[in-house]
């Protein structure tokens, strides 16, 4: 499983990756296999608050629903609407074509590294 180096990790399964003041947000690979086949996703709006560590959406496989935390504060910029129009995306490219939004944020919280959250799933 590919956990790319350049990314910032939760322990929940997102990667975070800052450009300036603006995160994009995904899921995981090991998140997107341990979902199953995506079928549908709802994102925060853009004007959106988001809180790190809060729910703001959530990603439906054939196997289940699960809640989207946001890993960082901020107000959503941008969503994925391709990602939504086909949610099939997050399990085929996860860490590219199928990032979910953006948020403007001040601060990050304290996030795993690419080692970090590899230790993290092989304990899984």
């Amino acid at each position: 499983m590919r956990i790319p180096e350049n990314l910032s990790y939760t322990k929940e399964h997102e990667w975070v990756r800052l450009d300036g003041d603006v995160a994009t947000v995904g899921v995981t690979a090991f998140a997107a296999e341990s979902l199953g086949d995506v079928v549908f996703v709802q994102l925060p709006e853009v004007g959106d608050a988001v809180t790190a560590g809060e729910s703001c959406g959530e990603i439906e496989s054939t196997k289940s629903v699960s809640e989207l935390f946001s890993p960082v504060s901020g107000e959503v910029t941008e969503i994925n609407q391709s990602v939504v129009d086909g949610p099939e995306a997050v399990n085929a490219d996860p860490y590219d074509q199928g990032w979910l939004f953006r948020v403007r944020t001040a601060d990050l919280p304290e996030l795993l590294d690419a080692a970090a959250y590899a230790a993290l799933t092989q304990e899984d």
